[in-house]
């Protein structure tokens, strides 16, 4: 059991009695004494008035210590038998330091428990020299329940005290008052939830502790890195009001994102794809794993984290799991050890912090039940740290704001966090034996290429983008391409077939494709998830869309069957993974809405795209799809666009007029918040010729 959690549990009457043996009593006409008196001439232990031996001392320490030990509750302990002992001394080394302190009752008072006990601590700094970090974490936390009602006896013996410090003292009754009643609510917990716990916090340390930079897993380079290595923490912003004569006009206020939990329990994030959500939950469960020393993040101490990815929740349409179901759902695997009610108990206590990661990659039609799930559990678990995060447009400004969560948005990422990105991403990317400081050489030649050239600059907006970039820039020598869509179609040109030549891997599994083939396939996977609302499909869905996909892909169809291709995408194209038996998903939304989006094109489906603009799952299919076209299909699927907010517009307006000279209308769906003026070819023609993904 953690040892800090003990002096909540030893209520006054364990306490009081034995601090009380600490000081002489009051003697007949102590009630006259109208000054403050020294705690040197207070004390039982020392002077005239003696009556605590030092033996009588360490006997009274080492009760305070046995009974925090039995308070832990059976089968856990604080610190192991052996230190128990060691504990006991220290305590008592310490408590003598009271006699030593040159202060009086007043000063004491006025001080607090707190200050008292880091008082008494420095005066006696040797005491606790020796003792394992769970031990001196017990003698500093019975140091400062001794504290507290050492600085309470004081409030109530002097009379002086009394008169002067009448409103302190009641809030010291109440305060214990308030200790005595958490220790009857929260009991010690049951053996198995602790030891159940260390296992949970394990495999999370373990799972989440490592992280996927997409485009370094080429020759002498591992595909994962850890966390700590690799995370950088980005900014977030949220609205603010500024000071001064237009303090009513709303601001914004940036803060670090990985912060945006301390003073704010609940917390809706948006972010753009690529932009770092995901990353973001798993470093928050990580920090949840670490002791106070060892996080920037110690308000998280204590927590038990619960990552929960909505597209695994409603897989095959499962309806939302209630919390005992949590763990099984996500398909923890230390989900069969859970003790019955441990989830409950640990939502009941408060000390939960849920991750509710991906709202926007569920269909729109399921995010009403969503966030009816979501007020079940916060009405009947308040207390809680919440985190939820989506894409910008797939819910709508102040959405969960009813719910007291505050809404923040991440940032695109600034030139300094860009060049420090650049920088770690070349640390961590294993330079060539043959030629060591060639890696720098990239590192220097991107960052100035980043600087200079406007349109690359554009492009490295979050860590997404960025490794992409890095990736590329190392894999073509020093080659960059220049606008987006080049860029997405380097990097699968790179992870499909660079990826092996690299390693030297040529068809482990009897199977080789070239780049086309591969991406006829898996665009299929990719559209099949886009119409359906999905992320994730199941493995046999998989295996038959692409055994219909075969036959219009005989270079593949000659060299296995459709169990035997997909097994092949599945672990040589580097863009499917299996997060859960039996199921695939990409290993990124972005490389599925560009697959999807060019599976739409070449399918004209151009009256599907226009049918779902209002979907925030379809925009960046969308803005891809446009990138794919050819000129024709490109000003085909503009105008529908352009018809159907038009449309939308006459109906809001009907009395509006439309053409080459009206207004622009605003579409809030549209990246760049208005829409051209429809019927105007110049600007059909400019949004033909520079699409929306190039830019």
């Amino acid at each position: 059991m953690d040892p800090s959690a003990l002096g909540v549990r030893l209520a006054s009457g364990v306490v009081a009695p034995l601090v009380r043996k600490l000081f002489v009593q009051e003697g007949p006409g102590a009630g006259l004494v109208d000054a403050p008196v020294r705690i040197s001439a207070l004390v039982s232990f020392k002077g005239e008035r003696r009556t605590l031996t030092d033996k009588d001392l360490r006997k009274l320490a080492a009760e305070l210590v046995r009974r925090a030990v039995r308070s832990a509750g059976p089968g856990e302990r604080p610190v192991p038998a052996d230190e128990e002992t060691a504990v006991a001394d220290a305590l008592a080394t310490t408590l003598a330091g009271l006699g030593t302190l040159a202060m009086d009752d007043v000063q004491a008072v006025a001080l607090g428990s707190t200050a008292l006990a880091e008082r008494l601590a420095a005066a006696v700094p040797q005491a606790a020299h020796g003792l394992s970090r769970d031990a001196a974490l017990l003698h500093e936390t019975l140091v400062g329940t001794a504290c507290l009602h050492i600085v309470h006896f004081f409030s109530q013996r002097s009379t002086f005290v009394a008169r002067t410090l009448v409103q302190q003292s009641r809030s010291l009754d109440a305060l214990i008052t308030r200790v005595d009643e958490f220790a009857e609510r929260h009991p010690a917990p049951p053996t198995g939830d602790v030891t159940f716990e260390r296992t949970y916090l394990s495999h999370l340390a373990h799972k989440h502790g490592r992280l996927t930079i997409y485009g370094i897993d080429l020759h002498n380079s591992p595909d994962r890195w850890p966390l700590d290595a690799a995370y950088m923490s980005l900014e977030a912003t949220g609205p603010s009001r500024a000071e001064g004569p237009f303090d009513d006009l709303p601001s914004r206020a940036a803060v670090p994102a990985d912060q945006a939990l301390a003073g704010r329990p609940r917390v809706l994030l948006r972010g753009v794809a690529g932009s770092g959500k995901s990353t973001l939950v798993q470093w928050l469960a990580v920090s949840c794993t670490k002791p106070p020393g060892e996080t920037d993040l110690p308000h998280l101490y204590g927590r038990i984290p619960f990552v929960l990815p909505l597209r695994t929740l409603t897989r095959a349409g499962a309806a939302l799991p209630t919390p005992d179901g949590f763990l099984t759902a996500v398909g923890c695997p230390v989900a069969g050890a859970q003790p019955d009610g441990w989830a409950h108990r640990v939502l009941a206590a408060g000390r939960a912090l849920l991750l509710i990661d991906g709202l926007d990659e569920i269909p729109e039609r399921e995010r009403r039940a969503t966030r009816s799930w979501l007020r079940d559990l916060l009405d009947a678990f308040p207390g809680n740290l919440w985190l939820v995060t989506t894409r910008p447009s797939a819910v709508r400004d102040d959405w969960l704001t009813p719910d007291g969560f505050d809404e923040l948005t991440l940032s695109p990422m600034s030139r300094t966090e860009v060049a420090a990105f650049i920088a770690r991403w070349h640390r961590a990317a294993a330079p060539d034996p043959d030629a060591p400081d060639l890696l720098v050489t990239y590192e220097q030649s991107l960052l100035t290429a980043v600087r200079t050239k406007p349109d690359l600059g554009r492009l490295a907006t979050n860590p997404l983008m960025c490794g992409l970039i890095c990736a590329l820039h190392r894999d073509r020598r020093g080659y960059l391409p220049h606008g987006r869509k080049e860029l997405y179609d380097a990097a699968l040109a790179m992870l499909l077939s660079r990826r092996d030549r690299e390693r030297d891997m040529r068809g482990p599994d009897g199977v080789e494709l070239a780049d086309e083939p591969q991406i006829q396939l898996l665009q299929r996977l990719a559209y099949w998830l886009i119409r359906n609302g999905r992320t994730e499909l199941d493995r046999d869905r998989a295996e038959r869309l692409i055994a219909d996909a075969l036959p219009a892909v005989p270079v593949a169809a000659a060299q296995g069957d459709a169990p035997t291709v997909f097994r092949h995408l599945l672990h040589r194209s580097g863009l499917l993974r299996e997060p859960a038996p039996d199921t695939v998903d990409f290993v990124h939304r972005t490389f599925q809405d560009y697959l999807g989006a060019k599976a739409a094109v070449e399918q004209a489906d151009f009256g599907l795209l226009v049918q779902h603009a209002d979907d925030s799952q379809w925009e960046d299919v969308i803005r891809m799809a446009v990138a794919h076209a050819r000129p024709h299909e490109r000003a085909e699927l503009l105008r529908g666009l352009l018809s159907k907010n038009e449309l939308r517009a006459d109906l809001l307006h009907p009395h509006r007029t439309t053409g080459p000279g009206s207004p622009r209308w605003p579409s809030p769906r549209h990246p760049e918040g208005h829409v051209p003026r429809a019927g105007n070819p110049a600007l059909l023609t400019d949004r033909a010729a520079h699409p929306p993904l190039d830019r």
